[in-house]
């Protein structure tokens, strides 16, 4: 078995090793690494960018990097106000990652009471910012269960 089969493989057994879907862990955020931390008004996603993330070009997958920065909004925003849902996000990629600890803090760029604005930075192991991030959420109404 090689180097690359056996990452994923130890990454597929710890997205199904326990069953829960919930803020903090769910089988994405499980298969991919994802850690959750929460600071003042910010929610930070990280994660080691290793070879089996990657494109055929040798960077890590924009859409990791993509994926990474919606989770670290989604959960601020779930952390401060409750559900909600991406209207719309848009990302710009400065700089490739090439591998070791990959960094997305998101905060608010203004919150309201029924459409909010978050950003995240994606910066790699170097410091360097690799992405931004800015996106459109709706704040959802949960109804409890009759």
């Amino acid at each position: 078995m090689s180097e690359m089969d056996a990452l994923g493989r130890a990454m597929l057994e710890r997205a199904v090793g326990e069953d829960r879907q919930e803020f903090g862990s769910f089988f994405l955020s499980r298969l991919l690494g994802f850690a959750v931390a929460f600071g003042p008004g910010t929610c930070t996603v990280s994660f080691e960018a290793v070879p089996v993330l990657f494109n055929p070009q040798g960077s890590l997958h924009g859409g990791i990097l993509a994926t990474a920065m919606d989770i670290s909004m989604g959960h601020l925003l779930h952390h401060v106000a409750g559900a909600g849902a991406t209207l719309e996000m848009k990302v710009q990629y400065l700089a490739p990652v090439t591998g070791g600890a990959v960094r997305c803090e998101a905060s608010f760029l203004k919150q309201g009471r029924g459409t909010s604005f978050l950003q995240s930075r994606a910066t790699r192991h170097d410091g360097e910012l690799a992405a931004h991030a800015t996106s459109t959420w709706k704040q959802l109404k949960v109804r409890e269960p009759a």
